[in-house]
Protein backbone atom coordinates (compact mmCIF):
# COMPACT_ATOMS: atom_id res chain seq x y z
CA UNK A 1 0.00 0.00 0.00
CA UNK A 2 1.29 3.25 -0.83
CA UNK A 3 2.54 4.84 2.30
CA UNK A 4 0.86 8.53 2.18
CA UNK A 5 -2.10 6.28 1.81
CA UNK A 6 -1.49 4.47 4.62
CA UNK A 7 -0.96 7.54 6.92
CA UNK A 8 -4.17 8.62 5.90
CA UNK A 9 -5.78 5.92 6.75
CA UNK A 10 -4.09 5.18 10.10
CA UNK A 11 -5.05 9.28 10.58
CA UNK A 12 -8.89 8.27 9.48
CA UNK A 13 -9.18 5.67 12.19
CA UNK A 14 -7.00 7.64 14.74
CA UNK A 15 -9.65 10.49 14.58
CA UNK A 16 -12.89 8.50 14.19
CA UNK A 17 -12.03 6.22 17.11
CA UNK A 18 -11.32 9.95 19.03
CA UNK A 19 -14.49 11.11 17.61
CA UNK A 20 -16.80 8.23 19.19
CA UNK A 21 -14.78 8.18 22.58
CA UNK A 22 -16.18 11.56 23.08
CA UNK A 23 -19.47 11.32 21.00
CA UNK A 24 -20.70 8.00 22.84
CA UNK A 25 -21.43 9.51 26.70
CA UNK A 26 -23.44 12.31 25.65
CA UNK A 27 -25.00 10.21 22.63
CA UNK A 28 -25.56 7.44 25.65
CA UNK A 29 -27.08 10.34 27.78
CA UNK A 30 -28.94 11.94 25.42
CA UNK A 31 -30.82 8.68 24.67
CA UNK A 32 -31.47 8.30 28.25
CA UNK A 33 -32.98 11.80 28.88
CA UNK A 34 -34.97 11.07 25.55
CA UNK A 35 -36.28 7.83 26.95
CA UNK A 36 -37.01 9.85 30.58
CA UNK A 37 -38.40 13.17 29.00
CA UNK A 38 -40.68 10.87 26.49
CA UNK A 39 -42.09 8.80 29.13
CA UNK A 40 -43.08 12.01 31.12
CA UNK A 41 -44.28 13.67 27.78
CA UNK A 42 -46.58 10.74 27.28
CA UNK A 43 -48.31 10.27 31.05
CA UNK A 44 -48.95 13.77 30.91
CA UNK A 45 -50.20 14.27 27.17
CA UNK A 46 -53.97 13.54 28.78
CA UNK A 47 -53.99 16.47 30.84
CA UNK A 48 -52.68 18.38 28.20
CA UNK A 49 -55.62 17.46 25.99
CA UNK A 50 -57.85 18.37 28.36
CA UNK A 51 -56.38 21.84 29.40
CA UNK A 52 -56.54 22.42 25.07
CA UNK A 53 -60.32 21.71 25.28
CA UNK A 54 -61.04 24.09 27.95
CA UNK A 55 -58.29 26.87 26.76
CA UNK A 56 -58.78 26.73 22.97
CA UNK A 57 -55.61 28.50 22.77
CA UNK A 58 -53.23 28.64 19.49
CA UNK A 59 -50.31 28.39 21.40
CA UNK A 60 -51.72 25.25 22.70
CA UNK A 61 -51.65 23.41 19.60
CA UNK A 62 -47.99 23.29 18.73
CA UNK A 63 -46.27 19.70 19.48
CA UNK A 64 -43.55 21.26 20.68
CA UNK A 65 -45.88 23.33 23.26
CA UNK A 66 -47.71 20.29 24.46
CA UNK A 67 -44.94 17.60 25.06
CA UNK A 68 -43.61 20.47 26.95
CA UNK A 69 -46.58 20.95 29.19
CA UNK A 70 -46.99 17.57 29.39
CA UNK A 71 -43.73 17.32 31.01
CA UNK A 72 -44.18 19.96 33.64
CA UNK A 73 -47.76 18.67 34.69
CA UNK A 74 -46.23 15.61 35.05
CA UNK A 75 -43.58 16.48 37.37
CA UNK A 76 -46.47 18.83 38.93
CA UNK A 77 -49.23 15.15 39.43
CA UNK A 78 -45.33 13.63 40.75
CA UNK A 79 -44.71 16.34 43.13
CA UNK A 80 -48.41 16.52 44.69
CA UNK A 81 -48.41 12.69 45.08
CA UNK A 82 -45.20 12.55 46.89
CA UNK A 83 -46.14 15.44 49.48
CA UNK A 84 -49.67 14.00 50.25
CA UNK A 85 -48.28 10.51 50.94
CA UNK A 86 -45.82 11.90 53.12
CA UNK A 87 -48.80 13.77 55.38
CA UNK A 88 -50.15 11.49 58.01
CA UNK A 89 -53.38 11.10 55.98
CA UNK A 90 -51.90 10.54 52.70
CA UNK A 91 -49.83 7.74 54.32
CA UNK A 92 -53.17 5.84 56.13
CA UNK A 93 -54.93 6.12 52.39
CA UNK A 94 -51.45 4.83 50.74
CA UNK A 95 -51.60 2.05 52.99
CA UNK A 96 -55.24 1.51 52.43
CA UNK A 97 -54.69 1.23 48.59
CA UNK A 98 -51.52 -0.72 49.05
CA UNK A 99 -53.50 -3.46 51.69
CA UNK A 100 -55.94 -4.02 48.76
CA UNK A 101 -53.48 -4.35 45.53
CA UNK A 102 -52.51 -7.17 48.01
CA UNK A 103 -55.55 -8.91 47.57
CA UNK A 104 -55.36 -9.22 44.15
CA UNK A 105 -53.13 -12.43 43.52
CA UNK A 106 -50.40 -11.51 40.65
CA UNK A 107 -50.87 -7.87 40.72
CA UNK A 108 -49.01 -7.79 44.35
CA UNK A 109 -46.63 -10.20 43.50
CA UNK A 110 -45.33 -7.50 40.61
CA UNK A 111 -46.19 -4.26 42.93
CA UNK A 112 -44.37 -5.84 45.95
CA UNK A 113 -41.46 -6.82 44.06
CA UNK A 114 -40.96 -3.71 42.26
CA UNK A 115 -41.72 -1.86 45.60
CA UNK A 116 -38.73 -3.26 47.32
CA UNK A 117 -36.64 -2.74 44.37
CA UNK A 118 -37.05 0.60 44.30
CA UNK A 119 -36.63 1.22 48.01
CA UNK A 120 -33.54 -0.55 48.08
CA UNK A 121 -32.28 1.57 45.38
CA UNK A 122 -33.38 4.83 46.90
CA UNK A 123 -33.05 4.08 50.73
CA UNK A 124 -29.63 4.28 52.22
CA UNK A 125 -29.40 1.65 54.97
CA UNK A 126 -26.25 -0.34 56.32
CA UNK A 127 -27.02 -3.69 54.20
CA UNK A 128 -28.39 -1.74 50.98
CA UNK A 129 -26.45 0.38 48.42
CA UNK A 130 -23.03 -1.77 48.73
CA UNK A 131 -20.70 -2.80 46.48
CA UNK A 132 -18.90 -6.12 46.86
CA UNK A 133 -17.34 -8.26 45.87
CA UNK A 134 -17.52 -12.03 45.21
CA UNK A 135 -15.87 -15.61 44.03
CA UNK A 136 -17.51 -15.80 40.51
CA UNK A 137 -17.61 -17.85 38.23
CA UNK A 138 -14.84 -19.41 40.19
CA UNK A 139 -13.36 -19.17 43.30
CA UNK A 140 -10.07 -16.61 42.97
CA UNK A 141 -12.10 -15.22 40.20
CA UNK A 142 -14.50 -12.15 41.63
CA UNK A 143 -17.39 -10.53 40.02
CA UNK A 144 -18.60 -7.07 41.05
CA UNK A 145 -21.85 -7.33 42.66
CA UNK A 146 -24.21 -5.14 44.53
CA UNK A 147 -25.27 -6.53 48.10
CA UNK A 148 -29.37 -6.13 48.08
CA UNK A 149 -30.57 -8.07 51.35
CA UNK A 150 -29.41 -10.03 54.09
CA UNK A 151 -31.12 -12.82 55.43
CA UNK A 152 -31.16 -15.71 57.91
CA UNK A 153 -30.32 -19.43 57.65
CA UNK A 154 -32.91 -21.52 59.75
CA UNK A 155 -30.97 -24.07 60.08
CA UNK A 156 -27.94 -22.82 60.62
CA UNK A 157 -28.68 -19.37 61.92
CA UNK A 158 -25.94 -17.92 59.47
CA UNK A 159 -26.22 -14.37 58.04
CA UNK A 160 -26.75 -15.09 54.12
CA UNK A 161 -26.68 -12.38 51.93
CA UNK A 162 -28.49 -12.00 48.46
CA UNK A 163 -26.25 -10.23 45.70
CA UNK A 164 -26.97 -8.96 42.26
CA UNK A 165 -24.05 -9.41 39.63
CA UNK A 166 -25.00 -7.30 36.52
CA UNK A 167 -23.11 -8.24 33.47
CA UNK A 168 -20.24 -6.35 32.11
CA UNK A 169 -21.03 -3.60 29.07
CA UNK A 170 -25.10 -4.49 29.48
CA UNK A 171 -25.80 -4.17 32.91
CA UNK A 172 -29.92 -4.62 32.76
CA UNK A 173 -28.81 -8.43 32.91
CA UNK A 174 -27.61 -10.29 36.29
CA UNK A 175 -27.62 -12.94 37.98
CA UNK A 176 -28.89 -13.27 41.40
CA UNK A 177 -26.09 -14.96 43.75
CA UNK A 178 -26.96 -16.48 47.50
CA UNK A 179 -24.54 -17.14 49.66
CA UNK A 180 -22.55 -16.72 52.86
CA UNK A 181 -22.01 -13.42 53.80
CA UNK A 182 -18.42 -14.07 55.16
CA UNK A 183 -17.91 -15.10 51.42
CA UNK A 184 -18.67 -11.65 50.53
CA UNK A 185 -15.56 -8.81 50.29
CA UNK A 186 -17.10 -5.36 51.07
CA UNK A 187 -15.52 -2.74 49.71
CA UNK A 188 -15.06 1.05 49.38
CA UNK A 189 -16.50 1.58 45.85
CA UNK A 190 -19.34 3.64 45.06
CA UNK A 191 -22.14 2.65 43.42
CA UNK A 192 -21.11 5.38 40.21
CA UNK A 193 -17.68 3.63 40.29
CA UNK A 194 -19.07 0.21 39.96
CA UNK A 195 -21.07 1.38 37.38
CA UNK A 196 -18.34 3.11 35.05
CA UNK A 197 -16.55 0.25 35.69
CA UNK A 198 -19.56 -1.87 34.26
CA UNK A 199 -19.96 0.21 31.52
CA UNK A 200 -16.57 1.00 30.34
CA UNK A 201 -15.36 -3.47 30.88
CA UNK A 202 -13.07 -1.69 33.63
CA UNK A 203 -11.16 0.73 31.38
CA UNK A 204 -12.94 3.20 33.98
CA UNK A 205 -11.90 2.49 37.25
CA UNK A 206 -9.93 3.78 40.79
CA UNK A 207 -6.66 3.30 41.32
CA UNK A 208 -6.66 0.57 44.26
CA UNK A 209 -9.94 -1.19 45.79
CA UNK A 210 -10.22 -3.89 48.40
CA UNK A 211 -9.87 -7.09 46.58
CA UNK A 212 -9.46 -9.52 50.07
CA UNK A 213 -11.13 -9.89 52.77
CA UNK A 214 -9.14 -8.90 55.74
CA UNK A 215 -9.72 -12.34 57.59
CA UNK A 216 -8.32 -14.05 54.25
CA UNK A 217 -5.42 -12.21 54.43
CA UNK A 218 -4.67 -13.20 58.31
CA UNK A 219 -4.77 -16.44 57.61
CA UNK A 220 -2.33 -16.54 54.36
CA UNK A 221 -0.49 -14.83 56.84
CA UNK A 222 -0.48 -16.57 59.00
CA UNK A 223 0.07 -19.98 57.08
CA UNK A 224 3.49 -18.32 55.98
CA UNK A 225 4.69 -17.72 59.29
CA UNK A 226 3.42 -20.53 61.38
CA UNK A 227 5.98 -23.70 59.70
CA UNK A 228 4.62 -27.07 59.06
CA UNK A 229 4.46 -30.07 61.36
Amino acid sequence: MNPVMARVLRSLQRNILAGIITAGPLFVTWLVFSFLLGSLAKAGLPLVHVLAAIFPEDWLAGPVMQSFLAVVLTLVVLYVLGRVTSLVIGKQAFSLFESMLERLPFVAKVYTSVRQLIDSMLVKKDTNQRVVLVDFPIAGQKSIGFLTRTMVDSNSGEEVAAVLLPNAINPTSAFLQLLPLSRVTMTDLTMEQAMSMLMTGGAVAPESLVFSRPEVLREEAGAVLIPPR
